[in-house]
């Protein structure tokens, strides 16, 4: 029925298709039309060309009938679709936004897709809307009311500025082996014990374990991080009271820096990160003795990401701690294996973050200063 649909490409056309069928990032439907396109002018016929290419006889005449009748962009291209009416008006979908920002129904804490097709058929004169169209709708204005995002918005004022700006100020100094700089914090994890032994993986089948597990009580990971060297040490311990972060203390200055002047500690307002720690634990005169050769440098309140060991510890969680790891002695041995890989690699936390940059993006946060005559 379509003979009368004779393509034949100019050298242009015929070099256009070949070019984009050997790469680059096409639509699949546009790259089965430039197929076509070329089979047809290599004199091939319908039934072989709709065979060779994996499309309907009606796609390969729909593709030649307007290469003919148009140009090769308009043999390319798809034709625009009118679609199914929408079911919501201009007005009808401004009050669903509208419905989806404001509070849920009593006694539910969140909208969903289902109560808000309900709440429409009662606002509107539909008698029935499905959660799809709903969801479309909503994903038109980027609105999600089923989500809820929690931030912290602390007051700034000139401390947290300072104690930002003191961090930022260390990052960005020349390394000093006699005044080291070290990004110290804590984090708990759970043990987490298999219930049934694991099915490892096998070709064609991947690694099963058991959805059921047992709790094994937690542990405290204390992480320490050289600012400018590739370093970090991790401890476990059963606790993270004064005492443990004493202990962590002492061994920044008599086993990892003993030949350093004055260890620059980069850590967080928890009520253990304080001089007093090391009084309550040793005699005084050990604790003034480890005290000369610490300085404590505090990130301001809600401002935990200025401390670059958060970095490294979500590093250490994603690549030996995501999974489960029921024991003790097990956790300390896989995270001293990764703990000597990573030291051995040279990795290196690169910190872009430095004052001038925060003036700029953090503008807001500054305190405005009056000037008073």
């Amino acid at each position: 029925m379509n003979i009368r649909f004779r393509v034949e490409l100019s050298e242009a056309e015929r070099d256009a298709l070949t070019a984009m069928l050997s790469g680059g990032r096409q639509a699949a439907r546009k790259l089965k039309r430039a197929q076509i396109l070329l089979a047809a002018d290599a004199g091939s016929s319908d039934e072989v060309i709709a065979e060779c290419v994996g499309v309907g006889p009606s796609t390969v005449y729909r593709t030649k009938r307007r290469f003919v009748e148009g140009n090769l962009p308009a043999a390319l291209h798809e034709e625009p679709r009118p679609g199914a009416e929408r079911k919501l008006s201009g007005k009808e979908e401004a009050l669903l936004v509208a419905t989806a920002c404001a509070a849920p129904p009593e006694g539910r804490a969140r909208w969903t897709l289902e109560l808000l097709a309900d709440a429409m058929v009662r606002l509107t004169d539909h008698g029935a809307l499905s959660r799809e169209t709903v969801r479309r709708r909503l994903g038109e204005n980027q609105l999600k009311p089923w989500r809820r995002d929690m931030w912290c918005i602390p007051q700034i004022d000139g401390t947290d500025v300072a104690r930002m700006e003191d961090v930022l100020d260390l990052y960005a100094e020349a390394p000093d082996p006699q005044r080291p700089v070290v990004c110290f914090d804590e984090s708990p994890t759970q043990l987490i014990g298999e219930v049934r032994q694991p099915i490892l993986a096998a070709p064609g089948r991947p690694a099963r374990h058991d959805h059921e597990y047992k709790r094994n009580g937690t542990v405290n990971l204390f992480v320490c991080l050289d600012v400018h060297h590739p370093w970090r040490k991790v401890t476990v311990t059963d606790q993270r009271t004064a005492q443990d972060y004493a202990h962590r203390m002492r061994d920044l200055v008599d086993i990892h820096y003993p030949a350093a002047d004055l260890i620059r500690v980069v850590q967080d307002n928890l009520s253990t990160h304080t001089a007093g720690a090391l009084y309550g634990t040793f005699p005084p005169e050990e604790a003034h003795r480890l005290l000369q050769r610490l300085e404590f440098h505090y990130t301001p309140k809600h401002a935990s990401w200025l401390n670059m060991v958060e970095i490294e510890i979500g590093v250490l969680r994603t690549q030996c701690l995501d999974r489960r790891i029921g024991g003790r002695d097990q956790l300390v041995s896989e995270i001293d294996a990764w703990e000597r890989a990573r030291n051995a690699s040279g990795a290196r936390i690169e910190w872009m973050f430095d004052t001038q940059r925060a003036r700029q993006k953090l503008a807001r946060a500054y305190p405005v200063i009056s000037n008073r005559s």
